[in-house]
């Protein structure tokens, strides 16, 4: 069932044992003639959008092997009917395990999208012959063992496309400003039609709701731009980051508020993206409307993808006035452009993208791996060094908390700092104007591990640190990513902290140089270590930049990723996207985004505690970082206050734990225990509560009977 690169743990709080996990033996050849007919019934009671289907998807030949591409249809049973079904032949000598998905077909490849899918732990299962139907009830979609979890999906073929109309950015040459604006966007074909047979059997017209909707009777008709066959295969959907929303929707009629307070996202999945184009329609309500009455529809825009130059940046367009069609203003627009992680294979047997133990509470995360070791002196190891991280370890960190960030050559690797300084002269002689500042990402691995580098404090202060043991392998900084996965652990937890350079409030950058590398490119690195290397280990990634959040949880289906924050603090200075700037902005972002929860800066904790049930009673994870992390005191308040993780430095000295093991290794040796003691009871011993794993063999064999 489960791989041997994902997470071993379940919804009902205990963890699972390899052995439970373990996928069934595979089937001989003589063995394909034990087959059974199974008809699978579903009911489907949430909204689906025209174009989605229900598919199911399993562990056999038959339902795809947990690849999506294996995934097979069902098909309504009739038209006014809410129940899907499928009759297919089932291997009948194992146990089938099996989920259901929302989906939807690509008319231009003919592969499967996923839209929604079923994300619970607890699978469905079909016992060994186990005669279908088995039931006269249909499973219910989305609901296992009482227990409702559905989570959307991720990228496959198709792009996301996401605008974001932040604090109503419209400039108008008439007096406008008053006036509330409502935005649709609506994706247009580019490709010319060939017409006849195949126009009026077009599969794209039925993707997405007729354009006509969105239009009044009195207002531009926006059809003679393109017509029902212009419309793309897409789904276009929008949220709005507040309390009373924050979740993705289908596109109202005449599109979503635009305020002056809203920040609003257009999320729009697109099939064919390079013959895409966008138009956007604006409207506006008369004060002296009906209630019952259309907006007037004021202007439009198209924007053609070949504005698109990176996955990531802003635009400032023109707003053509929809009755005299002449330039009545401006818009300025964010984008942001998630593309498939072309190297990662997804299976769907398990997702843990929204998953959290109960018993995963007040967990110590190392910051750094034993801390930040520049900002004081009695620091003996240096931080983001494989060394620093196996001494968290070794002092019982559940989780070890690391930043990682691109090489030149594309190499993940673990360091803090956008920049760093090196040496112009002779490595063991330091004289004024010795030092070169320069970005991490403008130097090769090799160069980083050959080259003596300084830390941005030594190059400003112009005065070198040593720490012990530099000159030995473990200690160097800059450890690729893949070294550190092979390093540690594997029972200690990793918060990686994919770190991204943000514009800030006046303008400049964090990092004093523009971006050079394509976001996409950029985390399609690190993902793709992560999943060649992490194995069992939990993960969990983390970054300040909300569209790096947004890309890592729509590139992959299994490791949760949670929203950084600096929230209210005199600090640090804001950034220029609002998300990050409030934890309660940060919270709504998190819920828009399916993301696992935030990252909250204690700063703006200790100021107003309540935030944490702000963000916990939404079902969000919380952790916590910052220097008033570094006393025992605050640690207690924190763990006090529910949090369910406390990032600090020196596990030795602030760590209250008397067993310096991490959770989750705790929790593998109590599974292990429990199979033993199954094992025990199905051979009708009778098991010592006493024993250790390493005797229980021995002592279930001696055992007397009950």
């Amino acid at each position: 069932m489960a791989k041997d690169n994902q997470w071993n743990f379940v919804d009902d709080g205990s963890e699972a044992c390899d052995a439970m996990l373990a996928p069934p033996p595979a089937r001989s050849a003589s063995d394909h003639h034990a087959e059974r007919m199974w008809q699978f019934q579903v009911l489907m009671n949430d909204d689906m959008a025209a174009g989605e289907k229900l598919a199911v998807v399993g562990n056999c030949d038959a339902l795809g092997n947990w690849q999506l591409g294996g995934g097979v249809l069902l098909s309504k049973d009739d038209e006014d009917s809410n129940v899907w079904s499928l009759d297919i032949s089932l291997p009948r000598d194992r146990t089938i395990a099996y989920r259901y998905f929302i989906c939807a077909v690509d008319p231009t490849s003919e592969k499967l999208l996923v839209r929604r899918w079923e994300t619970s732990l607890a699978l469905r299962q079909i016992a060994i012959d186990e005669q279908g139907p088995r039931r006269t009830d249909a499973d219910i979609f989305g609901v296992v063992s009482d227990v409702t979890k559905v989570d959307r999906g991720w990228l496959s073929t198709e792009t996301i496309v996401q605008f974001k109309i932040f604090n109503a950015p419209f400039s108008w040459k008439q007096r406008m400003k008053k006036r509330l604006m409502y935005v649709k966007v609506t994706p247009m074909n580019l490709r010319i039609p060939t017409g006849g047979a195949a126009a009026d059997n077009n599969p794209l017209a039925g993707s997405i709701a007729p354009l006509e909707d969105s239009l009044s009777n009195d207002t531009h008709d926006t059809r003679e731009n393109g017509g029902d066959c212009g419309l793309a295969f897409s789904f276009s959907e929008v949220v709005t980051l507040s309390a009373d929303d924050s979740v993705i929707r289908p596109q109202p009629q005449f599109g979503a508020r635009c305020g002056p307070d809203d920040l609003v996202i257009f999320h729009l999945t697109i099939g064919d993206f390079e013959n895409t184009a966008y138009l956007i329609d604006l409207y506006t309500y008369s004060s002296k409307a009906e209630e019952d009455e259309p907006p007037h529809h004021l202007g439009y825009h198209y924007v053609l993808p070949n504005l698109f130059k990176m996955s990531e940046g802003r635009l400032e367009v023109p707003i053509t006035c929809a009755s005299k069609h002449r330039p009545m203003g401006m818009m300025q627009l964010g984008y942001l452009l998630i593309k498939p992680t072309p190297s990662l294979n997804m299976d769907m047997s398990v997702s843990y993208t929204r998953y959290w133990n109960k018993k995963w509470t007040g967990l110590d995360v190392g910051h750094r791996g034993s801390g930040t070791s520049f900002k004081t002196n009695d620091m003996s190891i240096r931080e983001n060094t494989i060394t620093s991280l196996k001494n968290a370890a070794a002092q019982g960190a559940d989780m070890v908390e690391f930043d990682v960030q691109l090489s030149k050559d594309l190499v993940p690797v673990v360091y803090h700092d956008f920049m760093i300084y090196v040496s112009l002269k002779s490595k063991c002689k330091m004289e004024e104007h010795d030092f070169l500042a320069l970005p991490v990402r403008e130097l090769s691995l090799q160069q980083l591990k050959n080259l003596k580098v300084y830390h941005t404090t030594e190059g400003k202060s112009r005065s070198s640190r040593s720490f012990q043991d530099e000159d030995l392998q473990e200690h160097q900084p800059f450890p690729p990513l893949a070294d550190v996965l092979d390093a540690i652990d594997p029972h200690v937890g990793f918060n990686i902290e994919v770190k991204w350079s943000q514009r800030l409030h006046d303008g400049t950058m964090e990092e004093e140089f523009e971006h050079i590398i394509d976001r996409n490119l950029y985390v399609d690195c690190i993902l793709d270590v992560v999943f060649r290397k992490a194995g069992k280990r939990r993960v969990v990634f983390s970054c300040f930049d909300p569209d790096i959040c947004t890309m890592l949880r729509f590139k992959q289906n299994r490791y949760p990723v949670m929203f950084l924050t600096i929230g209210v603090t005199e600090k640090y200075q804001k950034y220029m996207d609002p998300r990050g700037n409030r934890i309660e902005t940060a919270v709504f972002n998190s819920l828009a985004m399916e993301l696992l929860g935030i990252v909250a800066h204690t700063e703006d904790l200790l100021r107003d505690p309540s935030q944490v049930n702000l963000a916990k009673e939404r079902g969000l994870v919380v952790f916590c970082w910052g220097e008033e992390n570094n006393c025992k005191d605050t640690i207690k308040l924190l763990k006090n206050l529910g949090l369910h993780a406390i990032i600090y430095d020196k596990m030795d000295v602030l760590t209250s734990k008397e067993i310096k093991q991490s959770v989750f290794l705790l929790q593998a040796k109590e599974s292990q225990n429990e199979l033993l003691k199954l094992q025990a009871l199905e051979m009708g011993k009778v098991w010592h509560t006493t024993s250790s794993p390493s005797s229980a063999s021995s002592s279930s064999s001696s055992s007397s009977p009950n």
